[in-house]
Formats: structure tokens, sequence, C-alpha cells
């Protein structure tokens, strides 16, 4: 059992009827918060559908919104570690505008070829990271003011480098990373493996619960579940394939989701993770490099700054020397919204995704409704307080 699954499961060992309301209604939000944000990103674009007349609902637009989410999906991914780890970072977006203005620099007017290109950007975003971090578990600069100062000096090495304008064209292969789509048939293939393999996945787990005597949901959840993410599967590439295939920084997200949510459930990386977040001097006298374990965090932070400069730069053909404005409000908000929890030690991978959908659905609903910018961003910073306040009147943060 990890430190991610471990509150969930408390319901089992308590007769939740036995419970005073308020704290069943604590218990059955914590279970089940997820299935609440997946109903409420469905309100979200039920409700911009009607306004729209459905236009939102289209399969190219839900397309362009989903190509659009990858880039803040691809930074909640690092950033639900970083806060799991109870630190947090502000420089993310600004070196998400540097990396990609670094790599159409190498692309467009040195005219690197692709394969240098981006393990050359990816190098550079895991020695931003490894300073970041360097800098706050080693030389003791509290994260927060280590990521506001690299918010400015990495917005001003962009704007030095790039002389304050677009550098643009660039290459075909490179726009493709940002523009390309999966074949159909290569969608539909994918969609089969990932329904047999969640199938797999439930059918070993509950295995090694029986296995340990460990208490069992009962089958009918289970089948439900891989039921439901079947239908949400096939939907999903069905509507995708009616207008050009699946986005390849979509397949590049789920790829990243996969191996996120591998590191944090079945390694002993993700589990120290869980416990430095939850009891940071605890698991030091238990013999774990604490400093060690945040570096690492750190690091996979500035790999994910560095994929997703590279893919937003390829999404517009050029290097903007704005790219990434905000870009640490999206992330920080969407791993909040996804239920991670603001003190550390809990939270997950596909919950800050969710929470990366709802802030990109809103992003592109008030857009389409022509919303004024200001009004924009009221309604997104009023989310991200609401997410935190909820985070705490549910009694998520109790260890």
């Amino acid at each position: 059992m990890t430190p991610e699954t471990i509150s969930p499961s408390r319901a089992g060992t308590t007769d939740e009827r036995s419970l005073p309301g308020t704290e069943r209604i604590r218990q059955l939000f914590a279970r089940y918060k997820i299935l609440a944000l997946l109903l409420a990103v469905a309100v979200i674009w039920v409700f911009f559908a009607v306004l729209t007349h459905g236009a939102f609902a289209t399969p190219r637009n839900l397309s362009n919104l989903l190509r659009q989410m990858a880039v803040s999906g691809m930074l909640a991914c690092g950033m639900v570690f970083i806060i799991i780890a109870g630190e947090i970072d502000l420089s993310v977006g600004s070196l998400l505008g540097l990396l990609g203005g670094v790599a159409a620099i190498l692309d467009a007017n040195r005219h690197w070829p692709i394969g240098l290109t981006v393990p050359a950007v990816m190098v550079l975003g895991i020695l931003a990271g490894l300073f970041n971090g360097w800098l706050s578990t080693y030389r003791r600069i509290p994260s927060f003011i280590v990521g506001l100062g690299g918010m400015l000096a990495y917005r001003g090495v962009l704007l030095g480098i790039t002389g304050g304008s677009t550098i643009a064209p660039v290459s075909d292969p490179f726009v493709f990373i940002g523009q390309g789509y999966l074949p159909r048939a290569a969608g539909i293939a994918l969609a089969v493996v990932l329904f047999a393999l969640l199938t797999l996945l439930t059918v070993r787990q509950r295995a090694n619960r029986r296995r340990y005597d460990l208490a069992l949901l009962p089958l009918w959840q289970d089948v439900a579940k891989v039921v439901g993410a079947g239908a949400i599967l096939g939907v999903f590439v069905a509507v995708l394939d009616s207008y050009g295939g699946i986005p390849l920084p979509v397949l590049l997200v789920l790829v990243l989701l996969g191996v996120f949510s591998w590191i944090a459930t079945q390694t002993v990386f993700g589990r120290r993770i869980y416990s430095v977040g939850s009891n940071l001097e605890a698991t030091r006298l238990s013999g774990v490099d604490t400093n060690r374990v945040k570096l690492a965090v750190f690091a996979l932070m500035g790999l994910m700054c560095a994929f997703a400069g590279i893919v937003n730069t390829a999404r517009l053909a050029a290097g903007s020397p704005s790219a990434g404005t905000m870009g640490e409000l999206d992330a920080i908000a969407a791993c909040f919204i996804g239920g991670t929890s603001m003190r550390g030690g809990s939270g997950t991978v596909y919950g800050a995704l969710i929470g990366a959908l709802v802030m990109a659905s809103l992003d592109n609903g008030m857009s389409m409704l022509d919303v004024d910018a200001y009004w924009q961003m009221i309604v997104k910073g009023g989310i991200l307080v609401l997410a935190v306040w909820i985070d705490v009147v549910s009694g998520s943060n109790r260890r």
C-alpha cells in the first residue's frame, strides 16, 4: 500500500454509517473526489456548449482544448511532486518560456537537427531544475523565494536572448511535435491496449489485496470503474478520430501520466516523496536522504518545463518572449483543484491532470464567449482559492 492510496482506504476500516453526518460527508468526498472532478468537467463542458450553441463541443474545438491542456498538464505532472514534497516552484512558467525560446533559436537560427535540439533543451531543463533544488535544499533558501527569483531571472534571460522579438519560423519536423496527430488506426489500438492494461491492473490489485487480507471494494465497483474507463476511452478516441486523430502533445501527456503514476505508486522514490511531505524530520531520522529526494523532484520539474517549452514552441511554430506567462498559476491551480494538499504529503498525478483540464476548459470556453481578460483572471483566481478551501474543509489534510 502506498501513501497515495492510504487516505481513501481508511473509509474501509471504519463503518461510515456510525460516523457523524459531517464526518461521513468528508469521508465520501475524500473517496470520490476524482469522480466529483470529472462531474465538474462535464458540467463545465455542458455549460459552455449551451452558451456557444454547440461550438464548444465540436471535435475540432475539443482537439484544440486538449492540445492546449497538454502544456499545463506537463507542468502539473512535475508540480504535483513538488507540492507533495512540501515545496513550491514559481519559476516554471518563465522556465518554460526560456527553454521554448532556446529550442526555437537552436532550430530556426542555428539550424540544429531536431535530434540534437530536443535532447539539448531537456538537459538544460534538468540542470535548471537541479539548480533550483540545490538552492532550496542545500543552501536552505526557501523554495518560494528561489521560485520567485527564478521567475524574474529566467524571464529576463529569455528577453535577452530573443531581443524581445518572436523567433520564427521553426522547421516542419519541429512543428510536427506540437501540431501532428497519431494515425486513427494507431489511436484505436492504443485505446484497446490501455483498456486491457487497466483491466489487468485492477484484477492484479484485487488479487494482491486478497492475498494480504486487506479490505476489498465490492466487485461491482471495480467492474463499474473498468467499464466506465473503457467508455471514456472509446468516446475520447472516437471524438478525436472524427477530426484528425489524437494530437501528439496529448499522447505525450498520457505517457507522462502513466510514468508519473507508476513512480508515485510503485517505486521507493515515490513513497519517499510522500513521506518527505508528510513528515520531513521523521523521514530524515529513518535514514532517507531528504535533500536528494527534493533535488530529484526539482530535476523532474525542470524536465517537465523542457517538455512543455518544446511542445508550446512547436504548437505555435515560433518562440515567443511572452511564452509561459502565468503558467505557474495554471500548474499550481491544477494541482490544488485535483486534490493535492497544500500542506504536502497528499495528492495524485491523475487528479492534477484533471485539474489542468478544468483550467484549460475555462480558458477555452471563456475565450469562445469573448469574455474580457480581466474576468478570466478573476474567475481562475477565485477557483484556486475555492479549491484550497474545499481541501481544508474536507479534512483531506489530516494525517
